[in-house]
């Protein structure tokens, strides 16, 4: 398996600097917190929503088109996705100079689609994600496009530790760590980053019940597919863990749990009363997982969470919200 290196970190950081933010950390100390948190000694919450196009995936999509050779880059990048990561390819295949495609379900967000075309992208709208992974293949073979996996590979990996490195040096008084899984992209290199800084630090997954495939990965001891799926977390809806993300996570997580969808649209409550933020279900994850199965795991921790990301029209916001009463 190939390895991630406080160095590697560190390059990639440099990489990262001149074109994204440094997102900031709000701490969990406002009175407006009692009654709803457990009883931790502390907490921080990295704001990853508002790095360059709404997520962290910019930071994997960026330096995955910044590896590929002059050549590859004259042809383009192509990749699948209905949630964050289209969005976050378009921006880093602008920012780059080069020419992007997005194979993306008709059902997507509208915000999201529009945003795709703002950045410059052509965007190909598909049946479903599996007929868009099957259109971003033919486009690949066809035009001689480079993939951009929305989770799989080094770079995303990488993009997500520096994610995780900021967070630790700029908290290293955390020792619990909560964050979202949807492929694994994410948790694979944050996990990393903070057991390379802080060892003794703890570090828990989040899935939903309906979308659960590295719990079940893990369970397995192989990177394994779900039958189907089945949340409102569409960011977090992956119906497959994969191999490079999936040894990361088990080197590096000590423990997946999960949480209903219901216990996410909660927490999206709890952040737009408390924080004033609109946030997308996957975006919540992390705080409905810390008052609900992690609770007791944090008692008396100085605790983070990652708000992972947030695209979402405040049409589709207010319907999920009212559908969960």
């Amino acid at each position: 398996m190939n390895s991630i290196s406080l160095s590697d970190i560190s390059e990639a950081q440099v990489i990262l600097k001149e074109v994204l933010v440094e997102t900031p950390t709000v701490q969990m100390k406002s009175d407006r917190w009692e009654g709803i948190l457990p009883d931790i000694k502390g907490g921080a919450i990295k704001m990853e929503l508002f790095q360059q196009a709404g997520s962290f995936k910019a930071r994997g999509a960026y330096l995955g088109i910044q590896q590929i050779s002059e050549r590859e880059k004259l042809k383009g990048v192509v990749a699948a996705s209905g949630g964050n990561h289209a969005l976050a390819v378009a921006w880093a295949a602008k920012k780059a100079g080069v020419s992007a495609k997005i194979a993306m379900p008709k059902a997507t967000d509208e915000m999201r689609i529009n945003g795709c075309h703002a950045l410059g992208a052509e965007v190909i709208l598909c049946r479903d994600i599996a007929d868009a992974f099957s259109k971003m293949e033919t486009c690949a073979s066809d035009e001689g496009r480079t993939i951009m996996h929305p989770f799989e590979g080094r770079h995303m990996t990488l993009g997500s530790a520096t994610c995780g490195a900021e967070f630790v040096t700029a908290h290293p008084e955390i020792d619990l760590f909560i964050i979202p899984v949807g492929g694994g992209g994410l948790i694979s290199g944050m996990a990393t980053a903070i057991k390379l800084i802080k060892s003794e630090a703890i570090v828990i997954g989040v899935e939903p019940y309906g979308a659960d495939s590295m719990f079940q990965s893990l369970k397995a001891g192989t990177a394994v597919k779900l039958d189907k799926v089945n949340t409102i977390a569409d960011s977090l809806g992956s119906p497959l863990a994969m191999p490079y993300s999936y040894e990361f996570v088990r080197r590096h997580v000590d423990q997946i749990l999960r949480i209903e969808d219901d216990e996410m649209c909660k927490s999206m409550r709890t952040y737009q009363d408390i924080l004033k933020i609109t946030a997308e279900p996957a975006c919540a994850a992390a705080l409905a997982a810390l008052v609900g199965p992690a609770k007791d795991l944090a008692i008396g921790k100085q605790v983070g969470l990652i708000a992972c990301g947030s695209n979402i029209s405040l049409d589709r916001y207010h319907a999920i919200l009212d559908a969960s009463g």
